[in-house]
């Protein structure tokens, strides 16, 4: 079940309802990467009396009013919960007690004893929450239980099939989903002898927090800004091999503690990612792309060691950050950008392409046709923010420099 808030006609805020606690960690637990991709400015909903019954429920168990400003509704997305009034930077949506949680330190002595220390949180927590499973109507949190959705209603990119990541390979989320199978699949393989193991889900940060008053014995879900619908994107650039400057270049980044990463073998690795939102101004600061990126464009266009020296020099003069500031040679500079710009197209093309191959396919089964169509539309909205990202990115960056050629 998620909380989805309303902050404007076309901003909406999304968590998991945390009747079960990361007690240990700063932010909440979340299914990975479900549905906040659909558009939730087109959601439509209506009020559940019977989902309504269940937040009665949770308050009478935790003896005390647990949110004033949410209600429960259902959605053409399943149950969620909805506010009542925006959400601001600082608002306390939920204050849930202890005593209405679910956390990892419930695990009965007798597993939690069979458990190293690999196991994470998330791991132990779905182990408390299947041994509820395993009481049925013996268990005190049947009615929360009694709300878990189907394997079939679930589209985190987790339970994708391999053809349906496909649809989403331009997307960094494609190679996220990957890893954290990964990481679940070792975590399944170290506790595979624990009954139910197998069931295990894994976790997702969202931008709320959990703050656990031990004092009080409850968590307040605290708004950390006001929320909006803001899809972002990785892009990633390699310093070429065939580069004459190529080590001269990573050291230098190195030096003036840009992030540069290492491979497998520990080597200094010469592609870095950035990641970068929508840029909806046209002023020369190009909000949304990162000025790490922009600098990374400087050192890579100059083709000199003197020019490389010079940024150098420029950066122990100022901040220590090295080709943050427009370099003096304009052409330069433009060169720089329009490197960017190329990259940018390149991608746009890409996305294009693999948005026009996600038309309607066959399947056999009705319940096939479902799923796979809700997965599509999901495929396509994402891709849909992040094309539209690259856009406003490329848009400023051809901007940026037509403003520099018609002022040299």
């Amino acid at each position: 079940m998620f909380l989805v808030a309303r902050v404007t006609n076309a901003q909406w805020f999304q968590c998991p309802l945390p009747i079960i606690s990361h007690r240990l960690k700063p932010k909440l637990p979340s299914l990975l990467y479900n549905a906040k991709f659909y558009r939730f400015n087109k959601l439509s909903y209506s009020l559940d009396k019977e989902s309504d019954d269940f937040l009665l429920w949770l308050e009478r168990k935790a003896g005390t009013h647990v949110s004033s400003i949410l209600s429960i509704g259902k959605s053409s997305y399943g149950r969620a919960l909805y506010a009542s009034k925006v959400i601001r930077t600082g608002d306390c949506i939920l204050r849930v007690p202890y005593k209405v949680q679910l956390a990892p330190d419930n695990l009965p002595y007798e597993i939690k004893s069979l458990l190293t220390d690999e196991i994470g949180h998330v791991a132990k927590l779905a182990i408390v929450v299947l041994l509820e499973m395993k009481l049925e109507k013996h268990s005190d949190w049947v009615p929360y239980i009694s709300y878990f959705p189907c394997l079939k209603d679930m589209h985190s990119t987790i339970f994708w099939s391999n053809d349906e990541l496909e649809m989403i390979r331009q997307s960094s989320l494609y190679h996220e989903t990957i890893h954290q199978k990964s990481l679940v699949k070792n975590e399944f393989l170290t506790i595979k002898n624990i009954p139910f193991a197998d069931f295990l889900n894994h976790d997702g940060n969202v931008e709320a927090f959990l703050l656990n008053d031990d004092e009080k014995q409850l968590s307040e879900v605290i708004a950390d800004r006001d929320y909006c619908l803001g899809e972002q994107i990785h892009i990633q650039f390699e310093i070429p091999h065939h580069d004459p400057l190529r080590r001269m270049k990573l050291e230098i980044m190195q030096r003036h503690h840009v992030v540069v990463k290492r491979d497998v073998n520990a080597f200094i690795s010469s592609v870095d990612s950035f990641s970068i939102k929508e840029v909806r101004s046209s002023s020369q600061k190009g909000k949304g792309l990162p000025q790490s990126l922009r600098a990374f464009a400087r050192v890579l266009c100059c083709c000199s060691p003197q020019e490389l020296n010079d940024l150098a020099i420029e950066a122990k003069q100022t901040d220590g950050r090295l080709a943050r500031r427009p370099l003096r040679n304009i052409e330069k500079e433009i060169e720089a950008h329009h490197i960017l710009v190329a990259q940018t197209s390149r991608l746009i093309k890409e996305y294009e392409a693999s948005i026009k191959s996600l038309d309607a396919g066959n399947s056999s089964s009705s319940l096939v046709r479902e799923t796979l169509g809700i997965r599509r539309q999901m495929a396509q909205d994402l891709l849909n923010g992040e094309l539209r990202v690259l856009k406003s990115a490329s848009t400023w960056l051809k901007s940026y420099c037509t403003t520099l050629i018609t002022t040299s």
